[in-house]
């Protein structure tokens, strides 16, 4: 077994101004210590409320040219240099803060972002580190010709190969990505673009901060940068800073060995987005299926003390525990007794999906009772999105009921990831959102 290794934050709080790539404004990026498991989360002080973003991947918003995450309205852009230097220089938990709506770009490398990091100071913190170990291999293949593999292992490595237009320029490069092989081997390793590809970037007018200070631009087969080449081989090292950066947003660090062939953003994502579903499955699976006895749940009585709802309408049977502030498990037995069957369907009985959100929902609220400590206010059901139904629910299935508080504004507004689990299989999903209201 390997030493537990432990969650960093930035020591203290450091920042620096430069000119944002797409925009050609002045722009500051200033990093903050952050606690446990909170993440990664880029704040735009340049809002009304100063709204957050959390760097996962379910907020991937575009990946034209660069990685764009956003929750509602708001948007960051370019954040792939930022996350691969966090990342990589081993910071879990970190407020990026922002005054514009993309971070300086620099030189078009991570170094800026290193250099920050080391300004601030790393410091270890209490909680252990959460991995993302991969068990069998998994592969992502694009239209473009991207192909991604993620092998098990027991180090987080990537061997990469770029080739470009007619396999000019075709590099080829393995590494084992630790802090120091990053800051000397693949942080300054700058952007780099195809004329081609930016001549009509630059008739849109969207590149306004881009020039050969924070670029390479390849033009035919002449390479046109401010500086030499920093390396013989710079392109495949920037494209191996970009995955970095990409697999940050799973939120949790890989243990396994990514071997990749032209890859872009648009694969790196993917491949991403596979290793998140991965997680939420393995996540759904290794929570408690005993039903522990004692202070860590909460039986019928305590449940209904809490949720207003009574038959027909009560949908939780008992909560199992709770995980840290966050997370909630909760049971509810499904009888052939339930008065729904009568008309849904006689014959062929299977739970409402309306009914599965109900109990995504009260489990939910229990976990925001247990937040805002008040009984005085109750949780009203706002929205919900990327509702799935994977399997049905017959008479005689426990499900099990898991709910994640995954964004909070004040007592004001909260929203949750929620999941019901039968026989070890994810059957339906959602992401709701409250409002509180006086009762």
């Amino acid at each position: 077994m390997a030493a537990t290794e432990f969650q960093q934050t930035v020591g203290k709080i450091a920042g620096f101004t430069g000119t944002a790539l797409h925009t050609g404004e002045k722009a500051t990026l200033r990093l903050h210590p952050a606690p446990v498991d909170h993440g990664i989360k880029f704040k735009r002080k340049d809002l009304q409320d100063e709204p957050t973003i959390d760097a996962k991947i379910e907020n991937l918003k575009t990946v034209e040219r660069a990685t764009t995450i956003g929750e509602g309205s708001v948007r960051v852009h370019t954040v792939e240099h930022v996350l691969a230097a966090l990342s990589a220089m081993g910071v879990d938990n970190a407020i990026v803060e922002m005054d514009a709506n993309e971070p300086p770009i620099g030189d078009g490398s991570a170094q800026p972002y290193v250099d920050l990091i080391k300004k601030a100071g790393v410091t270890a913190q209490e909680e252990p580190r959460k991995f993302f170990d991969v068990r069998e291999p998994m592969h992502v293949e694009t239209k473009t010709g991207a192909l991604l593999v993620l092998l098990p292992g027991d180090k987080f490595r990537i061997s990469c190969t770029q080739a470009g237009p007619n396999n000019q320029f075709t590099q080829f490069l393995s590494l084992e990505i630790t802090p120091s092989i990053f800051e000397g081997e693949i942080a300054p390793a700058r952007t780099f673009v195809y004329y081609e590809d930016v001549e009509p970037l630059m008739d849109k007018n969207l590149i306004k901060g881009g020039s050969l200070e924070n670029a390479i631009v390849v033009r035919g087969e002449a390479v046109l940068s401010k500086e030499p080449l920093r390396f013989s081989d710079e392109f495949v090292r920037h494209k191996i800073l970009d995955i970095i950066g990409d697999l940050a947003l799973v939120g949790r660090r890989i243990r396994g060995h990514v071997v990749a062939v032209k890859p872009g953003h648009a694969a790196n994502s993917e491949l991403a987005r596979a290793l998140a579903r991965e997680q939420t499955r393995r996540s759904a699976m290794s929570a408690p299926r005993a039903i522990p006895i004692g202070d860590s749940g909460l039986d019928t009585s305590e449940v209904m003390k809490i949720l207003p709802h009574r038959y027909p309408f009560l949908m939780v049977d008992r909560v199992i525990g709770f995980e840290g502030e966050n997370k909630i498990t909760a049971i509810k037995s499904i009888t052939i007794n339930e008065p729904f069957f009568q008309g849904h369907f006689p014959g062929h009985p299977v739970m409402p999906g309306v009914m599965q959100v109900e109990a995504m929902a009260q489990v939910a609220s229990i976990l925001l009772f247990k937040l805002t400590k008040t009984s005085s206010r109750v949780g009203y059901f706002m929205s919900a999105d990327q509702v799935k139904f994977r399997k049905p629910i017959f008479p005689g299935d426990t499900i099990f009921i898991h709910a994640e508080l995954t964004r909070a504004r004040g007592n004001r507004m909260a929203k949750t990831k929620c999941y019901c689990v039968v026989n070890d299989a994810i059957v339906s999903e959602a992401e709701l959102m409250f409002t509180f209201l006086d009762k």
